[in-house]
């Protein structure tokens, strides 16, 4: 009985094992040679590879960079020398305003009308000081008159001396009152010159123009607000012909501006063009925090296309030098920094640290790493990454 157990098994491990179908070879591949622990950073693609086609390879060469650039990011301002921050020049309520938010207005244009009861009081006080020295003029004639007609009775002794001398001194006290007359009308006439109004006439509305060109950039008042706060701004208004850019220079590059240069700037609103700006100041203090330095860059905004709050990089430099360099395309990044795959062979390829300069048209300065005439994959080096 045992026995033909043992047969009947054999049997069916025989038919197990016989039914099993031989292994399928795999089909050949194109992908590329393992690495070997030797070198890592070698990747081989066989002859054929359709990734081949898709990989071109460059020289490195060189070309003229900038030597001791400074290069520090910032934004557009407006030229603080040329900001008026409008305010009421005296309490009153104000009866309109001539302007909306985002007009353009020349110089002595008017902005506001307000109605005053401190101006209507200001034009009384210069009538009344006009006629205070009206008076006093009056007065000094008189006078004058009285010395005359007393010198004149005294040459013919028909009065004493006393009344000479008392009329000499009634004459400067008239002349004395005459100057603070004067001195009031004037500054009376002063203040309505100031203000824009004119004595001759009794009810007049206050009217506020504006000190140069420029854009009206923000208003807070409406018509009808009577406002007794002569130290809040009533409405901004900005000339926009010139404007700043105002960069964090490092510290250690500070040294390479000097006030009166003319640096290069470029706008992230216009990609790929370069304006031309004048140092106009330098900070005198060091940012804690940052440790960089304000730089201030006035730049020629006639046309009207820089605006404030754009963003903007200065670039100086004294003098350039040669580099090695390579297209940007070339240059991958990884845990280490950046890299290259440099064509060995036809179908090899090696990964190569590099340390990086400046970018400048389309072109990244080359410090370390490679050499004049390695061939570096300047596209589809993203195909080798992916291996």
């Amino acid at each position: 009985m045992k026995r033909a157990i043992t047969t009947w098994a054999i049997v069916f491990l025989f038919l197990v094992t016989g039914c099993d179908p031989a292994p399928e070879k795999a089909p050949p591949s194109s992908a590329p040679v393992p690495q070997s622990g030797s070198n890592p950073g070698r990747i081989v693609l066989p002859p054929g590879s359709p990734k081949l086609d898709r990989i071109r390879v460059a020289p490195v060469r060189t070309a003229q960079f900038p030597c001791e650039e400074v290069s520090a990011p910032g934004k557009v301002e407006a030229n603080p020398n040329r900001i008026s921050r409008v305010l009421m020049p005296m309490t009153g309520r104000v009866r309109r305003v001539h302007v909306r938010l985002g007009d353009t207005v020349q110089e002595g244009q008017t902005l506001l009308s307000i109605d005053s009861p401190e101006a209507s009081a200001a034009i009384t006080s210069c009538r009344q000081a006009q006629s205070q020295l009206r008076q006093a003029q009056s007065a000094l004639g008189k006078a004058e008159a009285e010395l005359a007609r007393a010198r004149d009775l005294y040459e013919h002794r028909a009065t004493a001396l006393k009344e000479v001398q008392q009329a000499q001194n009634e004459l400067a006290q008239s002349q004395g009152a005459l100057e603070q007359a004067q001195a009031a009308c004037d500054s009376a006439l002063h203040r309505l010159a100031v203000l824009g109004l004119k004595p001759e006439q009794a009810a007049q509305d206050l009217l506020v123009r504006s000190p140069f060109s420029g854009k009206v950039l923000e208003i807070a008042v409406v018509a009808g607000e009577y406002r007794t706060d002569t130290s809040t701004p009533l409405m901004t208004v900005v000339d926009l012909g010139s404007v700043w850019v105002v960069a964090d220079v490092p510290e250690s590059s500070i040294r390479l501006i000097e006030i009166g240069e003319e640096v290069q700037v470029e706008l992230s609103a216009y990609p790929g063009e370069t304006f031309r700006g004048r140092v106009m100041r330098i900070a005198d203090t060091v940012d804690p925090q940052t440790r960089t330095i304000k730089v201030q860059t006035e730049l020629d905004n006639r046309d009207g296309r820089l605006r404030p709050e754009m963003f903007a990089r200065i670039r100086h430099s004294h003098g350039s030098c040669s580099m090695r360099v390579v297209p940007a395309s070339a240059i991958l990044h990884g845990d280490t920094g950046a890299f290259v795959f440099v064509e060995k062979a036809k179908g090899e390829f090696g990964q190569v640290q590099i340390r990086v300069g400046e970018t400048r048209g389309g072109l990244v300065a080359i410090s370390s790493g490679l050499e004049v005439g390695d061939r570096v994959v300047v596209e589809g080096a993203i195909l080798l990454r992916s291996q």
